[in-house]
Formats: structure tokens, sequence, C-alpha cells
């Protein structure tokens, strides 16, 4: 190691390096764009365009032989990663300079076939949900990390006993991990939330034509099944007017960014040394450039801020759209659109920088204990045995509150100050209160409440693992459909 990295590394206080997964999200933002969007294009499009072909000659539309001819050209050209395309002008667009280049490749009578019974409309709305599906797939998974993570720390750390906190003053006990459950029970509801909005991306759009649809007695359902879509869109206009799963996976989204923001408050206050409930590991905190003391846990800042990526999109997304009518419109399938991918890319990168942070941070235990102990976090509960025991709730209320005078101004604890029978049985320990509170969901029913959780996100990892594979297996199912009509016949 030069010396120079070593001081990278090392700061002093500091031995180790960022995690390379949270350096990849906050610094390599500032490298040059290295996303081929063009390539990408280029590559959903002759998908597109394979099925479609398949489809053409299963009908008898089109002849095979010229439809085989398409087919190894696409190929080809799929091998060379489309160098001849990108190196054309394109003045009226990706598409016709793509479809320019075979018909001067096989001439007209060939090349001039693949657009046959479809538009530019339904094909650009097919290539969109074709684009959408790898950064789903990735905040998916990212988000069944998360969940996977909170869950694990909320069994590890469902003993730790800590306030919980309303208006930033202890309230009652209960745990870390009973904390961390309530934040995987609202990333399982995004989570659920984003299999829902994802629904529409498994409609084909491709037969809507330009909006209404064509005379060729094409067969959408084969090319959804091609394309390892579900299902065919019913309605020629709708199927290329809508995007509405752009809105409703930016929705989903941005519900699930404000769970990640809210936790990234909770635990930037938990971290300060004010509190000191929480340490995170040095693998994920960074240092100042000036002040040689400093351990700061930047990373929750960076979540707060991408947390909201996907509600800005959506709002963006939202006013361009309507400035269209329900019809084919630049302003819906293109201006619109844009925002999806920083949308989805944002909340991605939130949603694995809470993973490593929840994952690297350890709760300081004694800490979390004696806040529940000076807080007075067991009132609630002494208020409760007297109710039981007899005393009206507002009676007991009153009674308690008192008592929790007398404790701070003679500076003992609620425990002494409290001379109660209906405490004799366990005392007023914040372990015990909190493992007393297991009604209504609270602290003392954590383990069934996780277990509860986890079942809940196998459910919803199978639905995405059925998605993945049907997205896995069109690809298949197009690849030996495409490799057959191209063996089975000679050259045109």
């Amino acid at each position: 190691m030069t010396t120079a990295t070593a001081r990278g590394i090392d700061t002093g206080r500091l031995k180790a390096a960022l995690d390379a997964e949270a350096h990849r999200i906050v610094y390599d933002q500032y490298l040059p764009q290295t996303t081929d969007g063009l390539g990408e294009e280029l590559r959903c499009i002759s998908e597109v365009d394979r099925a479609h072909l398949i489809m053409l000659t299963e009908r008898g539309i089109v002849d095979t032989g010229r439809a085989a001819a398409l087919l190894r050209t696409i190929g080809e050209l799929r091998e060379q990663d489309f160098a001849p395309v990108r190196a054309l002008p394109m003045p009226r667009g990706v598409y016709l300079a793509y479809e320019g280049h075979l018909i001067e490749r096989l001439g007209d009578l060939t090349g001039g076939i693949l657009h046959t019974g479809r538009s530019r409309n339904d094909l650009n709305a097919t290539t969109t949900r074709l684009k959408a599906r790898g950064p789903y797939l990735a905040l998916l998974d990212a988000v069944d990390r998360l969940a996977g993570v909170l869950l694990a720390k909320a069994e590890e750390y469902r003993d730790v006993v800590m306030p919980a906190y309303t208006h930033g003053q202890p309230a009652v006990p209960i745990s870390y991990g009973h904390y961390l459950a309530g934040i995987a029970a609202a990333v399982l509801r995004a989570y659920e939330s984003l299999l829902d909005a994802g629904r529409q991306i498994d409609v084909n759009p491709l037969g809507a034509g330009a909006i209404g649809g064509t005379s060729v007695p094409i067969d959408p359902r084969r090319t959804a099944e091609l394309l390892g879509f579900d299902s065919a869109a019913p309605n020629s206009v709708d199927a290329v007017a809508s995007r509405d799963f752009v809105l409703d996976l930016l929705s989903a989204s941005a519900a699930l960014g404000v769970a990640l923001a809210r936790a990234g408050r909770d635990l930037s206050t938990w971290t300060s040394e004010e509190f000191g409930l929480l340490r995170v590991g040095d693998t994920l905190v960074g240092s100042s450039s000036m002040m040689p003391q400093k351990r700061n846990p930047f990373l929750l800042e960076h979540i707060q801020g991408r947390s909201s990526a996907a509600l800005g999109a959506f709002v963006a997304a939202a006013t361009a759209m309507t400035t269209g009518g329900y019809t084919n419109a630049i302003a819906v399938g293109t201006e619109a659109v844009r925002h999806l991918w920083p949308g989805l890319r944002g909340t991605t990168e939130a949603v694995t920088l809470l993973s490593l942070v929840v994952a690297g941070t350890e709760p300081e235990r004694d800490r979390m204990e004696r806040r529940a102990v000076d807080g007075f976090t067991s009132a609630t509960y002494l208020a409760e045995r007297l109710v039981l025991d007899g005393t009206p709730f507002r009676a007991a209320h009153h009674q308690v509150g008192e008592t929790v005078l007398d404790a701070l101004e003679t500076g003992r604890p609620l425990a002494d100050a409290a001379r109660f029978a209906a405490v004799e049985d366990g005392g007023l320990a914040p372990d015990r209160v909190m493992a007393a509170c297991a009604h209504g969901g609270g602290p003392g029913s954590t383990a069934d409440g996780i277990h509860t959780l986890t079942a809940r996100r196998d459910t919803l990892r199978a639905a995405t693992d059925a998605r993945r594979a049907r997205w896995s297996d069109g690809a298949g199912l197009l690849s030996r459909a495409v490799a057959e009509a191209v063996t089975s016949c000679r050259p045109v």
C-alpha cells in the first residue's frame, strides 16, 4: 500500500476503508456515465423484432425464408453490438435508422417486412416495458435484501431494551429488535406494492399498432409468450396511450422512500454523541477533512436524500402525462417515462445503503437500557397495573403522574417512588415491562411478529422469482424458436 493510499484509508481515528458497495453509490456518481442507452434501446428493439418475426412466420403472414434472413442479420447485429447501426445518422430516430440498415442489407422485399402489422407506437410501448425489467428487478432484489437484514437483526436484538420515542421523548420500553421489525413491516408493504405495480409490465402492448390495431391477422398472445409477458393488451387505445405502470412504480417507490427517510432520521438521531444509542461500524462512517475526532454516519444523509428521488420523479412524470390526450403522446411515452429510471435508481441506492447501515450497526445496550429507566418508560405499565387492580384509568394516570413528579424531585427511580401493591409481583424493570406488553403487537410479541413477517417475505420473494423466471423462460423460448427458424431455412 502506498503512502497516499494508506492516508486515504487511515485517517488516524478511522483505520478501515468505506464499504465498497457504499463507495460505489456515493462516490461513483462523480464518474462519467457508462450507461449505453442506445445499445439498450437497440437490444430491446431487436428482441421484439425476433419475437414478431417468429409470430409472423407461424401465422403464415411472411415467407419463412425471408424471415430467416432477417433473423440472421439481426443476430449478426446483436453479436456486433449494433456497430453498423451506431455509425448511421439518425435524423428520424433510432428505429428507422435500424430498419433502414436492414433494408439496405437485404433489400425491400426482405428488410421491408419487419414492420408488418405494427407501429413505432406499440413498439415503443413494448420496449419501455422490456427496459424497465432490469431496474425493476434490481429494486425488488434490494428491497428483499433489506427486509432480510431487518428481520435478521430484529431477531438478534429482540431482547435489547430501549425506549420508544414519541414527540422526541422517551415513551415506553420496547426492544431495538421490535423497532427494526416495525421498519421491516413497512418495507414489506412497499415490496408488495411494487409487485402489484409491476403487473402492468407483464401486459404485452405489441399488436396495438398506431392506436387502432391492425387488419393483419397477428397473434399478440404468441409474442407475449416469446417475450415473457403473461397477457396481451385487450384495447389498442389503452395499449399505446398508457404508461400508468411508470406512475405505479414511482408511487410505490415513493411510499417506500418515505419509510426509508423516516428510519434514516431515527438512526441519525440515535447515532449522535448526545444520544449514543447506536454505533455504526468503521466501514460505514466518514471522517472530516479538518476535524480529526469526527466519525460521521454520513450514509444516513445519503439515504434521506436519495429516498425522495421517486417522489420527485412521480411528480414530474405525472405532470408530463397530464399534458397529453389519451392517445399516443410524446409527453407520455417519452417525457414522462424518462423520469422512471433515476427514480428507480435513487430508491434502489437508498435501500441498499440502509441495508448496509442496519447490518453494520450495533446497539449500545447499557446506554439504551439506562435511557429506558431514566425516562420513566415503565409509567404506563404501572398505571395499567393499577387499572387491573380496580383503579379507574384516569385516576391511575393521575396517581402515576404524581409518582413520577415525586421521583424527579427526590432523585429516585420510579420503582423506588412507587409503593403500590400492583407492582409487587414483578417490579418496573423495563425488560419485564417490555415482555409483559404482548398484546396489540407490542414488544412482548416480537418473536411472533418476526415469524409472520418472515413468512410474508418468503411469499413476496416467491412472486418475484416467478416473474423473473417467466422473463427468463420467455427469452429462452424465443432463442430456441429463432435458432430453429434460422437453421431450417436457407437464405433467400
